[in-house]
């Protein structure tokens, strides 16, 4: 079956969608939801509010969207972490400097890297790049590519495996 042929068969049985697809959607609203954050930080406690108006006025309901909050709650609350792997792994590039939208994409990837053991890291570096063709610039997807294939020389774990 070629891929314009499973593109329309997902779309006339909605309940037969690609297995990555209900991830690549979650993994959308959380790179957006990291995005509103950057522009406009809250609190930590005001964090839960923040996540549920943002994934309460979505198009699906708001349980399709766990992973989503799973990924977007991991990846803020180990911030600091993976901001300063961001900025070892960006050659000639401050945080400052990089598009808002690349950083989110970098911070959800270097989450999934580092912390989320069940996705195999090719697979999270495949996501962001293709995250980053669809929502940023003509180029940003090589940037966003390079710094995580930096990022993936420190892992101490198989790169096409998921781990328990």
């Amino acid at each position: 079956m070629s891929s314009e042929e499973k593109a329309a068969a997902a779309e006339a049985s909605p309940e037969k969608k690609p297995r990555g697809s209900r991830r690549r959607a979650n993994r959308i609203a959380a790179m957006q939801f990291l995005y509103a954050w950057s522009a406009c930080p809250c609190a930590p406690e005001e964090l839960p509010e923040m996540l549920f108006d943002f994934f309460t006025r979505r198009t699906e309901p708001r349980e399709f969207y766990a992973f989503a909050e799973e990924l977007a709650v991991g990846t803020l609350e180990n911030r600091s972490r993976i901001d300063e792997i961001i900025a070892a792994c960006a050659k000639n590039w401050t945080l400052a400097r990089i598009a808002r939208c690349d950083l989110a994409i970098l911070r959800l990837a270097v989450y999934e890297l580092l912390y989320r053991r069940d996705i195999p890291p090719v697979v999270s570096i495949n996501e962001a790049v293709e995250l980053a063709k669809i929502f940023s610039t003509e180029d940003s997807h090589r940037f966003v590519n390079g710094v995580l294939d930096r990022v993936k020389t420190h892992l101490s774990r198989p790169l096409r495996e998921a781990q328990e």
